[in-house]
């Protein structure tokens, strides 16, 4: 699993930084969280294929966070996308997308299908599940979400890849008289083989212990609260706001933002394995200041910077 952030800077674009936006990658495919003004051009530039987006994820409906949905949308359109598309985000963006169809301003021609959530459906959810609210699943991870603390409704997400099988034991595959070829595919897959002396081998017999997937969560516009923790709950991957320095948090606070060194606090407080600082406010044109803040209580902290590749 990669992240790639698309866009890092709150508000507005710089000449550095475009806005909100940022990619999660996995094997032959990835999913987009937030999509600021200007984001397919990032898209482009990152070296994404479109065709391989499965899933677009909203955390909230301030422009600079998904100004860049329209033109994204339209664009696959064009290029006659038929693979089908999973959205998720707050309610209101069904009627942003069906007044720009009707104003032919937006051009969608797949199978897209949208999943709005405000508070009523997310209390009835979350109460559910007695925990966070599973929005997309696939065959190797699935995605969970957590209301935010924020000035409008506010979506934070948690990604999960489901545990993987052990590593295969090729000595011991050699010991049983495996052949090479197809048969080792199906023992890595979880199947069992039979042989041609008519022995059955069970993958169990050529497979370490199952090892867990990777985790990432991502919390952006928040205030410091107790959902980002449990998203962040010990996750691989903490990506999370930092619009401001300390000395600035009474106005983060009014604004429903998080400082530099809040969101360390929160990666500390969830036990998160590293923490990766976005959505700077315009005012640092060198964000390195927030990275020391945050330095100080979460040494395993990273700045995010446009199109920059972070292994999970």
């Amino acid at each position: 699993m990669k992240v790639i952030p698309l866009g890092t800077s709150s508000g507005k674009p710089t000449l550095r930084r475009n806005v909100s936006a940022l990619a999660v990658v996995r094997e032959g495919e990835w999913m987009l969280f937030d999509c600021g003004e200007g984001t397919q051009t990032q898209i482009i530039r990152a070296g994404l294929n479109p065709n391989r987006l499965s899933s677009i994820f909203i955390t909230h409906l301030h422009g600079d966070h998904f100004n860049g949905l329209a033109g994204l949308l339209s664009t696959m359109g064009l290029d006659r996308r038929t693979r089908d598309l999973t959205m998720v985000g707050p309610r209101g963006i069904n009627d942003y997308l069906e007044t720009l169809a009707r104003l032919k301003i937006l051009f969608v021609n797949y199978p897209l299908e949208l999943s709005e959530f405000g508070p009523q459906r997310s209390a009835a959810r979350l109460a559910d599940s007695n925990g966070m609210a599973v929005v997309y699943e696939a065959e190797q991870y699935r995605v969970s979400y957590l209301p935010l603390d924020h000035r409008v409704f506010t979506l934070g997400y948690r990604i999960e890849e489901r545990p993987r099988p052990g590593r295969f034991n090729l000595e011991r595959a050699r010991e049983l008289g495996i052949p090479e070829g197809p048969l080792f595919g199906r023992l890595q897959a979880g199947h069992d083989v039979q042989l041609a002396d008519g022995r059955t081998v069970r993958p169990s017999e050529v497979l370490g212990p199952e090892r867990p997937g990777k985790s990432v969560a991502y919390c952006t516009d928040t205030r410091p609260c107790r959902a980002g923790i449990e998203l962040a709950r010990g996750v691989d991957l903490l990506i999370h706001e930092a619009t401001f320095t300390d000395e600035l948090s009474q106005e983060a606070r009014e604004f429903g933002h998080s400082t530099a060194r809040q969101a360390a606090e929160i990666a500390r407080e969830a036990g998160a394995r590293a923490l990766l600082i976005t959505h700077f406010s315009t005012r640092y044109p060198d964000p390195k200041v927030l990275l020391e803040e945050a330095r100080e209580v979460f040494p395993e902290t990273m700045l995010a910077d446009d199109l920059s590749v972070i292994d999970v």
